[in-house]
């Protein structure tokens, strides 16, 4: 199943970059570059989400819209997409 949260990505004062999930509590990345960053943040998503997936109550949070978004000049929102098999022993 595929799940797509957006992060809001910040350039930082030591001059990495910081990724912020306004709807995965606490899932964040950092990278030297944005590419970075958002590769990390792939894998920090894909982390929180099947997580959360394997708890007995799991609810996944509603999707923050960019337009209700606290972004700053400079910020950049980018789409995360992860995708998680729920067929355990199953290769593709």
């Amino acid at each position: 199943m595929k799940f797509t949260y957006p992060a809001i990505i910040r350039k930082t004062e030591q001059g990495t970059w910081h990724a912020a999930f306004p709807d995965l509590e606490c899932c964040e990345a950092e990278g030297d570059t944005i590419e970075e960053a958002v590769e990390r943040a792939n894998e920090a998503a894909y982390d929180w989400i099947s997580l959360e997936l394997s708890e007995d109550d799991g609810q996944l949070p509603a999707i923050t819209d960019v337009r209700d978004m606290d972004l700053e000049e400079g910020d950049v929102v980018r789409n995360i997409c992860v995708n998680i098999r729920f067929t355990d022993g199953w290769d593709e």
